[in-house]
């Protein structure tokens, strides 16, 4: 360090240091009133301070923290993905600090620590695999970005198998008999009308609830679907995938729906005093609120039918009900606007076995000769 005076009677302080990465050298320096041994020393404190701010010098993989990766893989993030993206991700990696500890080191990590803070979690199995999925994209990001060195421990953390209950097929769609009992039941006129479109169309709640009047192509018969409601961070935001910018067929049933649905947005418009473009629409004419519906949909599920379901469980409803009316799988596909679905998948081999079982008992009856 040199100090130099200026022309104004104060004195500078310098300090020159060596970028790690550029290999450069450059210059840090702090103006003071004084030059006085008291001065040196805080001058000495506050250039070394500037310099390790200013360094280049990334921290050493084997002193990185699963809190400090967590931090680095969040920044990332922030500037590549959607907020609904964003929002879901620092929640999970939220819960793998809980877990696995802030401060434990990411050179340390091994498969068997945490298998076992996974375990003694006591959450179920398939909240764990959710776990898991983010911890793998943590990781991968972390060697793909040079702050974890051996990529070898992500094949080592394996599913977990759930072995106290695994969640039915059944599960995960209605039957018709349902739908038409639930529906019936339902006394909130807007939350059954949604309840219907769902069923009927397949689409995604957020797709649903970011429609405008404007997307029901009556003419064309088609709703052209190009944007989605994230309920989260209130805001519209575009489709999931490439895949889900679609336009979907509007048979009978949908658009007489459709139809029912505008005419019940219009008159509760003139008797709440709003105007909205909106298919449908709160009562002051802005986005429906996802949770309210969900909850109703949750409460009046588990009344009348007996068990809980959200309202994706009428994506795959839908899907069943095509299915089982013979729509092939590609079809569905399409109009679901996915690429590949496991759950569809599941529902078409499980539909299929009934109503292959369905046939056969028809069978057993028949006397031919």
């Amino acid at each position: 360090m040199w100090v130099e005076e200026t022309k104004s009677g104060k004195y500078k302080y310098v300090e020159q240091y060596t970028d790690y990465l550029t290999g450069k050298k450059k210059r840090v320096s702090v103006t003071m009133s004084k030059n006085t041994a008291a001065t040196r020393r805080t001058a000495t404190e506050t250039l070394l301070r500037m310099i390790e701010e200013r360094q280049s010098t990334p921290k050493k993989t084997e002193d990185l923290t699963l809190s400090d990766l967590v931090s680095k893989y969040l920044n990332y993030q922030e500037l590549t993905v959607k907020p609904s993206t964003y929002r879901r991700n620092f929640y999970q990696c939220s819960s793998l600090i809980k877990l696995l500890g802030a401060d434990v080191l990411i050179s340390r990590l091994t498969a068997n620590y945490i298998n076992e803070c996974f375990v003694r979690s006591g959450k179920a199995s398939g909240t764990l695999n959710e776990h898991r999925t983010r911890l793998l994209a943590l990781l991968r990001w972390g060697y793909e970005n040079d702050y974890v060195e051996d990529a070898a421990l992500i094949e080592k953390i394996k599913p977990f198998k759930d072995q106290t209950h695994r969640e039915k097929i059944q599960d995960k769609y209605l039957e018709q008999q349902e739908l038409g009992k639930l529906i019936s039941a339902m006394k909130i006129k807007k939350w059954q009308l949604l309840t219907r479109f769902l069923a009927l169309s397949g689409l995604r709640i957020g797709e649903a609830i970011a429609l405008n009047v404007a997307d029901i192509d009556f003419s064309e018969r088609v709703i052209h679907i190009n944007k989605t409601f994230d309920a989260n961070n209130k805001i519209v935001n575009t489709p999931k995938t490439l895949c889900s910018i679609r336009d979907i067929y509007l048979q009978p049933e949908l658009e007489a729906i459709c139809k029912e649905i505008i005419q019940y947005t219009r008159l509760e418009g003139l008797c709440c005093g709003y105007r909205t473009n909106l298919f449908i629409s709160d009562k002051k004419g802005s986005y429906i609120n996802l949770f309210s519906y969900d909850k109703y949909l949750r409460k009046n599920s588990i009344k009348i039918i007996g068990r809980p379901i959200t309202a994706h469980t009428l994506r795959h409803t839908h899907a069943s009900l095509l299915l089982a009316n013979g729509v092939n799988i590609e079809t569905i596909a399409r109009r679901l606007g996915h690429e590949n679905s496991s759950i569809t998948k599941e529902i078409y081999l499980h539909v299929t076995e009934k109503l292959t079982q369905k046939d056969n008992e028809q069978l057993h009856e028949v006397q031919i000769i």
